[in-house]
C-alpha cells in the first residue's frame, strides 16, 4: 500500500467507487479485461488489446506500460525493480 500510494495514487484510486483521475479506479482490476472502467476514456490501444489482468499480466506491464501496450496514455514509466512490481500486483490483489 506504501509503494501504491507513493507512485500510483497521484493517478489512481483504489477504493470502492472511487472515482477515476488522471487514471482509472483500480478497484476490482485484476482479473478484469483492460480498458473497462466506466466513465474512463481510454485509448482504443488499452480498450482494444484483450489484456486480462492476471498477476502476470500486471507484472509485465509494470516493468513498462507504453511497451506492453503501445498507444496506452499512462505516464508512467515502470518499476525497473521485481519486488516493487510484486508488491503493487498483491496490492492490487486486496483492492476487490
Amino acid at each position: 500500500a506504501k509503494l501504491f500510494k507513493a507512485k500510483c495514487a497521484t493517478c489512481h484510486t483504489a477504493n470502492d467507487g472511487g472515482p477515476n483521475k488522471q487514471g482509472p479506479n483500480l478497484w476490482g482490476v485484476m482479473g478484469r479485461q483492460s480498458g473497462q472502467v466506466a466513465g474512463f476514456k481510454y485509448t482504443a490501444a488499452n480498450v482494444n488489446s484483450g489484456i486480462i489482468w492476471s498477476n502476470q499480466t500486471m507484472f509485465d506491464y509494470l516493468a513498462n506500460p507504453k511497451k506492453y501496450i503501445k498507444g496506452t496514455n499512462m505516464a508512467f514509466p515502470g518499476f525497473k525493480k521485481e519486488k516493487d512490481r510484486a508488491d503493487c500486483v498483491a496490492y492490487l490483489n486486496t483492492c476487490k
